[in-house]
């Protein structure tokens, strides 16, 4: 018997905010997080824009054990996990795990230890590189850190990763494997080495990120994490808690046609996988949060697969990018950009679509322009499409 499943808890942090509250406060606001990027060799970058988390100190926060043991990332994913916690009323139980999503992983960590034997010359490391860098780093010490001794791992399917994160545990609840989950996903790639292979592949913009626009030039880096705790329904209700909104269905497909162009019709399956799981019409969404990275050939793609899906009830949706707010947060971002529809679905406000001035004519549906919307929505879709072909749809109903 398949259980229904329910959001009741949610951390987060990212460029806009240190928690939920004030990140939800700079979405609604449509205030965005990107801005100068300050880090060590930063002059030696053509692109120094990015969504940075602001005034992070890890010594405040962590003891000098954690900090050996934490890359930035996975000082994102525990905090994150912790306030989550903290919002779903208590722990996640006996039997529950944790599934973080992240493309990279510890690359800080890389990048520090590259330097010193390669630049500085030392010919040795700590010892305790390995088990910082991995990318289930994150994953591990959230479940060390609340006991949670149930199924717990890693999911690494770049810009995608957190929605496959978000969805496989969704499914296990579902399917009675845990009675909850910890699920999200959390990145730091801003740093040198980050930026500079980025820059390579000529998809970053150096002024700004402008979704759906017709001068879009190019995503804009973001950090940090959003971990949400999943439980079933009737568990969550048995114990007084106050859910945010219900996950009802996900799809995901791969495109098996080329690492970087994405595909209509891979996007648009994904799309359709998660609207049949979840057994809601169409015309019952009222929202979508896009991927939406800016870029010419992301943002057209993307309209072509949310109308091949929809159909005629494309033109009765609200679909924004909210990475023009806290950045493309790589393997974070699905995770980020579900704070935006629980907000759409709880309280009833659309996060916007910064920058669109000039709409392209190709890019036609109601993207949102700038200012945050109220409207009333009671199902919503988060798309998440990665290098990769690799794409992940979450669809929620609201409570």
């Amino acid at each position: 018997m398949t259980k229904r499943v329910v959001i009741t808890g949610a951390g987060t942090v990212n460029a806009l905010a240190g928690d939920v509250p004030g990140t939800l406060a700079a979405m609604a606001a449509g205030r965005s997080g990107i801005g100068p990027l300050a880090f060590r060799d930063v002059d030696r970058l053509s692109v120094r824009i990015g969504a940075q988390v602001q005034g992070w100190d890890e010594a405040t926060r962590f003891s000098r054990n954690e900090i050996a043991l934490y890359d930035r990332f996975t000082q994102f994913a525990v905090t994150a996990a912790a306030e989550a916690l903290a919002m779903a009323g208590e722990g996640a139980g006996q039997g529950a795990g944790a599934i973080i999503g992240s493309a990279a992983g510890g690359i800080g960590t890389w990048e520090d230890n590259y330097r010193a034997v390669f630049a500085e010359g030392k010919n040795r490391v700590p010892p305790l590189v390995v088990p910082r860098l991995m990318v289930n780093a994150a994953a591990s010490h959230v479940a060390m850190r609340h006991g949670l001794t149930g199924p717990s791992f890693a999911v690494s399917s770049a810009c995608a990763s957190s929605n496959h994160a978000l969805g496989l545990a969704f499914r296990m609840v579902r399917d009675g494997q845990a009675p909850a989950m910890l699920a999200g996903g959390a990145e730091a790639m801003l740093c040198f080495g980050g930026i500079k292979a980025w820059e390579s592949l000529r998809v970053l913009s150096p002024d700004g990120c402008r979704p759906f626009d017709a001068r879009r030039n190019g995503l804009v880096m973001g950090e940090g994490a959003a971990v949400f705790v999943l439980e079933d329904a009737d568990r969550a209700a048995a114990r007084g808690a106050t859910p945010l909104a219900e996950i009802s269905g996900f799809g995901m497909t791969a495109d098996a046609a080329d690492i970087v162009v994405p595909s209509v019709d891979g996007a648009a399956a994904a799309i359709r996988a998660a609207l049949d799981e979840a057994r809601i019409d169409a015309s019952e969404v009222g929202y979508v949060n896009a991927h939406g990275t800016g870029t010419q050939v992301n943002d057209r793609s993307e309209v072509a697969a949310i109308r091949r899906a929809f159909g005629s009830a494309a033109e009765g949706l609200m679909v924004s990018s909210t990475k023009a707010l806290h950045g493309h947060a790589i393997g974070a971002t699905g995770a980020i950009e579900l704070l935006a529809v629980i907000m759409a679905l709880r309280d009833g406000i659309i996060a916007p679509t910064l920058g669109l001035d000039q709409p392209d004519p190709a890019c036609d549906l109601d993207h949102v322009p700038n200012e945050a919307r109220r409207a009333r929505v009671g199902a919503a879709l988060s798309n998440a499409f990665a290098f990769g072909g690799l794409n992940a749809v979450l669809a929620l109903r609201a409570l």
